[in-house]
């Protein structure tokens, strides 16, 4: 057997750096990495500090010459942006990696790891790993200048409602809470019949003018004016105003159809009661149980005004009853509720208690009276209404009395309502008896909430840590609540961090 020989490996031979004299693999440079970076310093011409501005307020860096943008720490747009603050000093090296070194979040540095190339002595390519610091300095960006001035506006969203209650607004309010609409507002001012939102730009005032026309049944006009003209940029200054004008009908209001109206929803009775205000308005025939909704284009063109205020309720006392079982309905006669009940009731006054004057009427309230139990109803028997439709009625159909809600202890109500509301932050301009009126009408509102579930399905409800949740759908009185399941709970940086200076609590 005959061995054979390996053929002969080529291996490189070594050279004497030109400067220290040490063996090194031989390079274009002829000198060891470290005389080769004592002479050359591949990073010259790069800042080892930058300043950053950042602003407190909208917690935005500012990325020149004007733009403003939301980064998290050690994120990748924050990257990009301390990179773009490099670009023209890193015009003559390669960039290899980049990345971030932890800082305390407190401490205002940034620092960044950099690895870059260089073409050197002779064609020989270098390598360098060197540490950027940025720095954070405060600066408040111009929305937040605007916002602070208070008094700066490019657009105002104006909404009114002509009606004495307020259940739409308060309706509204949430619903704005709820998408959270309000955070782009300059200001929010409370005045009379309205409200009106001030933004910094038309863009965010439009949003809001689409988003009232999907909610509530409104109309709206726009308008803008002139405030300057710079000729040698041929640029307008303006100033718009959305004006929405929300239907002048709340909730429980009893209105009049016009007979045309009343035909086209189904053959039902020109007295109505309102039940709800959502994307239209939802009525209900007291005295056949149909419903209809009549959407904002259908009201305009066939307006109806409200009939009464809720300060002209009354309380009456249910002195007997009898349920309606079987109601047939005439042709062509539109929807029937299947959550109300029609009954034949007879009341009397509560004010009236000394004589025996009753009055008879129909009502959509027979799942909720018993005999004993008080109502809130209108008495068109004593009223005096000056109504264009109503007027024009046979006076054997219009109701003696329209019976509107049960009523029940408010006092206990309140004390027994474990959940809240989130709310606005108005600028108000009312005078002391408004805000006692205020008061009443949004209590009023809360009340809504526990007895119509579809209305608050739209709404957050959060729960009063302040006060012992009871799970019951129902009190002593029989009056509705409001479920623990439907209640969110209401956070706080306090709950999370038990206080300032405390420590995060964990599981």
């Amino acid at each position: 057997m005959e061995y054979m020989q390996a053929p002969p490996s080529s291996s490189q031979g070594n050279i004497l750096c030109c400067m220290c004299g040490i063996a090194i693999p031989p390079n274009p440079a002829n000198m060891c990495v470290s005389c080769l970076r004592s002479k050359v310093d591949i990073s010259e011409g790069i800042p080892k500090q930058v300043t950053v501005h950042f602003c407190r307020q909208c917690e935005r860096y500012l990325q020149p010459p004007g733009t403003w943008l939301q980064c998290a720490l050690e994120s990748r747009e924050l990257l990009a942006l301390c990179l773009k603050k490099l670009k023209s000093s890193m015009a003559k090296v390669r960039l290899i990696d980049a990345g971030f070194l932890y800082t305390e979040p407190h401490s205002k540095r940034i620092k960044m790891k950099l690895t870059i190339q260089k073409e050197v002595m002779n064609g020989a390519i270098l390598q360098q790993v060197f540490v950027v610091e940025f720095v954070i300095q405060p600066q408040m960006c111009e929305d937040c200048h605007r916002v602070e001035a208070k008094d700066f506006w490019k657009a105002v969203v104006q909404v009114r409602q002509k009606t004495v209650h307020k259940k739409t607004f308060y309706y509204l309010e949430q619903l704005i809470l709820k998408h959270k609409l309000h955070q782009s507002t300059v200001r929010i001012k409370e005045i009379h019949e309205g409200i009106d939102f001030y933004y910094a730009s038309k863009q965010h005032a439009q949003k809001m003018v689409d988003f009232l026309q999907c909610t509530v049944p409104c109309r709206s006009k726009a308008s803008q004016r002139l405030i300057s003209h710079d000729v040698h940029t041929n640029t307008y200054n303006y100033k718009s105003t959305f004006s929405v004008e929300i239907v002048p009908v709340c909730k429980d209001n009893v209105v009049c159809l016009s007979p045309r109206l009343a035909q086209s929803l189904g053959n039902m009775g020109q007295v109505c009661v309102c039940i709800r205000v959502t994307s239209s308005i939802h009525l209900i025939d007291p005295n056949t149980l149909q419903i209809a909704e009549v959407d904002g284009n259908t009201f305009w063109r066939q307006p109806f005004s409200s009939l009464c205020s809720p300060r002209q309720l009354e309380e009456f006392i249910v002195m007997d009853i009898d349920v309606i079982r079987d109601q047939r309905l005439g042709a062509g006669a539109g929807l029937k509720s299947n959550k109300h009940t029609l009954a034949e009731v007879w009341v009397q006054k509560t004010s009236e208690m000394d004589s025996s004057h009753q009055y008879h009427c129909r009502t959509f309230l027979g799942h909720l009276l018993n005999i004993g139990d008080l109502v809130l109803g209108f008495d068109f028997a004593n009223a005096n209404i000056n109504d264009e439709f109503l007027n024009k009625m046979n006076p054997h159909h219009v109701p003696d009395v329209v019976l509107i809600k049960k009523s029940y202890d408010r006092m206990k109500r309140v004390k027994s309502r474990v959940w809240k509301l989130r709310e606005l932050d108005f600028c108000c301009l009312f005078d002391d008896d408004d805000d006692i009126f205020s008061y009443r009408q949004y209590n009023e509102f809360l009340e809504d909430l526990e007895e119509d579930e579809m209305l608050r399905k739209n709404v957050n409800i959060f729960r009063d840590a302040s006060k012992v949740p009871v799970e019951s759908e129902t009190d002593d009185d029989g009056a509705p609540r409001i479920s623990l399941a439907e209640m969110m709970e209401d956070l706080s940086l306090s709950d999370a961090t038990g206080g300032a200076g405390a420590d995060m609590m964990t599981d």
